[in-house]
């Protein structure tokens, strides 16, 4: 499955998932998302069980708030609509994973 662009237009249905839902917070501008975007877009490719998206602070600064974003990347776990996981910085592939395993 391909990785979804969240916007707040389409985040409650997002949210609301039954799966497992993986966020990626991130700015086109900076180096680290740059470095954890194509292991996101992996993690959505390989893992069909867990719903991927990426939402643009730039674009949407009220998520970002939402789920209190200071520093990005930003990667949140929902989890039948509620945060189970958060991370901030670049993290590898394994420890993203793991984030969607607890």
């Amino acid at each position: 499955m391909s990785v979804i662009k969240v916007t707040k237009e389409n985040f409650e249905e997002v949210k609301n998932s039954e799966k497992t839902v993986l966020l990626d917070f991130y700015a086109d501008w900076c180096g680290p998302c740059r470095m954890v975007s194509p292991l996101v877009d992996e993690i959505a490719e390989e893992h069909p069980e867990y719903l991927v998206g990426k939402i643009n602070v730039d674009d949407d600064p009220e998520l970002a708030e939402k789920y209190g974003v200071a520093s990005i990347p930003n990667l949140v776990v929902l989890k039948n609509g509620e945060v189970a996981n958060q991370t901030a910085g670049a993290r590898p592939k394994s420890q993203i994973l793991a984030l969607l395993a607890d």
